[in-house]
């Protein structure tokens, strides 16, 4: 479906170009072999921030949760829950009212990560293979005016959601390409590997071109915006970012979420209590896609220090 474009206060658009820089920043590939991705996506952080930042009345639906079911324990991967969560604490600071979609294999996960960042966001769940009506309903009961996906799994050509390693682990996922397609809200997707949702606003030519297994994994449900990432937990320090750049007025709120300890305090959480895996090696490990905090934090610092460096006309 076509990008609608809201309204953004005049002169948060001269400030595009930062926000340009903070997608650059967070496309970083960190062997994924993302590049070509990242440039058809580009842009779409701007066009993601600009639409949220300019909605009167902006509602948030959060879709996240990517199960490993070969992990040890089988549990809900690091990335996703946690950057999701950090996003959550900054939409609520600045009056964004949020609820958070998974189904019942993360459901935990992702409540852990809410409560460990202090996001008071109701969890809607469905079991695996349920119908998916009465949680379309609900988002629409609750207003939902913009449906963030980061780093969720989606349907493949075929209809299964499939890992990166071209596994099919529909055992374990709910459809919820439904619900983020289901309208009348927005959709930004967040992912880093080609099968994530949101994945399907590029050609799926482009993706089985670059990303192993490209061809059976590329997911084919778009996004209005999409925002390629080296990791989709930075998708979430960008969209703080990028919103605290073209909203002067939410920039403090936004900004002391791009918190080190808060990350790490949310990450321990959801690991510990979710309980949550590393995506990449599959353990329960401190870890997001194998690698540590400390080389998130240098993402998160640049991306911080970009956005507070904007000096309005």
């Amino acid at each position: 479906m076509p990008a609608v474009t809201l309204p953004v206060e005049p002169r948060a658009i001269v400030n595009d170009s930062v926000v340009n820089d903070i997608e650059r920043v967070v496309q970083a590939d960190v062997g994924r072999n993302i590049g070509a991705l990242c440039e058809a996506a580009r842009g779409g952080l701007w066009r993601a921030a600009s639409a949220i930042g300019g909605a009167p009345r902006g509602r948030v639906g959060l879709i996240t949760g990517f199960f490993v079911p070969s992990g040890s324990p089988p549990a809900a991967e690091t990335d996703g829950p946690v950057g999701t969560a950090l996003l959550a604490r900054g939409l609520g600071a600045v009056g964004i009212p949020c609820r958070l979609a998974t189904d019942e294999p993360c459901r935990n996960a992702c409540a852990v990560a809410l409560s460990a960042a202090g996001a008071g966001v109701p969890v809607d769940w469905v079991a695996v293979g349920a119908p998916l009506d009465g949680l379309i309903q609900t988002w629409r009961a609750a207003g939902i005016s913009h449906a963030v996906s980061i780093e969720r799994c989606g349907r493949s050509a075929d209809g299964t959601p499939r890992n990166m390693r071209g596994i099919d682990i529909s055992a374990d996922t709910a459809a919820l390409d439904q619900l983020f397609a289901a309208g009348p809200w927005q959709t930004i997707g967040v992912g880093d590997g080609g099968n994530e949702l949101g994945m399907g606003a590029l050609p799926r030519a482009l993706i089985a071109r670059h990303v192993e297994h490209g061809e059976t994994i590329a997911c084919v449900t778009p996004a209005n915006h999409l925002i390629v990432a080296g990791v989709s937990h930075w998708g979430a320090y960008a969209l703080l970012g990028a919103l605290a750049v073209v909203r002067p007025d939410w920039r403090q709120n936004l900004l002391a979420c791009l918190d080190e300890a808060l990350d790490r305090q949310i990450l321990e959480a959801t690991l510990r209590d979710g309980p949550a895996v590393d995506g990449v090696s599959r353990v329960q490990a401190p870890t997001i896609d194998n690698f540590d905090l400390a080389f998130h934090h240098r993402i998160m610092r640049t991306v911080r220090t970009l956005a507070e460096g904007v000096h309005e006309p």
